[in-house]
């Protein structure tokens, strides 16, 4: 079966299966009606541009029937306010949301610098592979993975790490993420050396923008 996906600013995407709707790190460089109509919205770490705090109580609010699954560092700031429907994973969790079957891996931030400490951060990989998420790590699923939301531009990376971050994960297809730093001047320079060299189908979306995977 496939999933519609459909890319909102930045690192957030929306999945749309048999009438449900998983939304992906609805952050603050991420529209406003990104958690629209959401049955269930998983957050990997707390940053800012991933976690927006009053963003995500509006949303449950919003929706009575919307669940939240996240780290600890997350869960403990809104749990409270939503008692039964907001739930802690980590590395090796399995769980269903919204009709999804998503797998945890992952456990740390990549290093931004070694004198910034390291946060929690968790990938979700979705319906067995269909997609996976890492947030803001390059971490490696132990399975094949066919859509691979790809961060492209991080003040923790640098594109050699990119590309061989493709190339150890193997995806049948990658979509940037991660990309609200990123020019639409310097778009091209990362989409030919990693469509290049990156040894899958490398593919953008605009916000807003949507295809089945």
């Amino acid at each position: 079966m496939t999933l519609k996906l459909t890319k909102k600013s930045h690192a957030c995407v929306r999945l749309e299966k048999d009438g449900r709707t998983l939304v992906l790190d609805p952050g603050g460089f991420t529209e406003a009606d990104a958690t629209d109509g959401a049955d269930a919205i998983l957050v990997t770490h707390e940053h800012p541009d991933h976690f927006d705090e009053g963003r995500l109580r509006a949303a449950m609010e919003a929706g009575p029937g919307a669940e939240i699954w996240t780290l600890k560092s997350v869960a403990e700031r809104i749990s409270a306010a939503f008692p039964g429907r907001v739930h802690t994973v980590g590395h090796g969790d399995t769980f269903t949301a919204a009709g999804f079957d998503v797998q945890v891996h992952g456990e740390l931030h990549a290093v931004i610098h070694p004198d910034i400490p390291r946060v929690t951060n968790v990938g979700y990989l979705i319906d067995g592979g269909k997609v996976f998420h890492p947030g803001d790590a390059l971490t490696v699923p132990d399975r094949p993975v066919e859509t691979l939301m790809l961060p492209v531009m991080a003040p923790w990376s640098k594109i050699s790490e990119v590309i061989d971050y493709v190339r150890e994960v193997r995806p049948r297809r990658a979509y940037d993420i991660h990309d609200a730093l990123l020019t639409d001047l310097a778009r091209p320079i990362y989409d030919r050396q990693i469509g290049a060299l990156g040894g899958c189908e490398h593919l953008r979306l605009t916000p807003g923008e949507s295809a089945d995977v």
